[in-house]
């Protein structure tokens, strides 16, 4: 078999979910190779099948958690395919959610970035609220909680960002991946007992919440059965 054929080519098997990227199913699959073994796309760890938000989040989870932790966040797999959408408000579920969970636990010389990325947000959130009643409520509320876990970093954030305004179109495309990246980051690397529990928690809430936001008008691609009994029997 050609090169470029095995590496489209992919086996009615399970793959086994490690870190890392992975040329093809028999060499193990990150969490969102495994999403796109679901979805029936061709093997890729950027699928059409995930908002590319929601699916950075899931490779970083995934790479950060180890080997004994990592098959927590299997049964996640199949909710993530179908969760698309260009609305903003996903896009700020993705990215509040996590600068939510770390800004209380990372280690103080984090706190700063993750506070002014997280006040961002808000500040757009907010600006937005007054054309959607109700849809931005439990991020600004989330966010409100995590600054004032963290008044110090929130204070830096204010005098730091006080005139810092984004665009949706830098928010897209910067603020919200460099802010996923950075609250993982810290979620790893800090002083607390549970850091594997506190990923795969995050992990599972912000799917829940993207996934209440998709736009359901619009039918979603049916996962291929026999590939999705597969994977929930890993986790039985």
């Amino acid at each position: 078999m050609k090169a470029t054929q095995s590496a489209e080519f992919v086996p009615d098997v399970v793959p086994v979910l490690s870190s890392g990227k992975h040329r093809n199913p028999r060499k193990g699959a990150c969490f969102m190779e495994m999403a796109s073994y679901l979805a029936g796309e061709k093997w890729s760890d950027h699928p059409a099948c995930t908002h590319p938000l929601l699916a950075s989040l899931a490779r970083l989870v995934n790479d950060s958690l180890n080997d004994q932790d990592r098959p927590r966040i299997v049964g996640l797999v199949p909710d993530v395919v179908g969760i698309t959408g260009t609305a903003l408000d996903m896009d700020l579920a993705i990215a509040m959610r996590p600068a939510a969970a770390a800004l209380p636990v990372a280690p103080a010389v984090r706190q700063n970035v993750l506070a002014v990325g997280l006040l961002t947000s808000r500040r757009l959130a907010k600006d937005l609220a007054p054309e959607h009643p109700g849809r931005f409520d439990d991020l600004i509320a989330l966010a409100d909680a995590a600054l004032a876990a963290a008044p110090e970093a929130h204070r830096w954030a204010v005098r730091f960002g006080k005139d810092g305004q984004v665009s949706e179109r830098t928010f897209r495309r910067q603020t919200a991946p460099h802010l996923v990246a950075f609250s993982v980051e810290g979620i790893s690397v800090a002083c607390v007992d549970d850091v594997p529990a506190r990923l795969v928690a995050l992990l599972s809430s912000t799917i829940r919440d993207a996934a209440s936001r998709v736009d359901r008008s619009a039918p979603a691609a049916p996962v291929p059965t026999s590939r999705l009994e597969r994977v929930r029997s890993l986790v039985r």
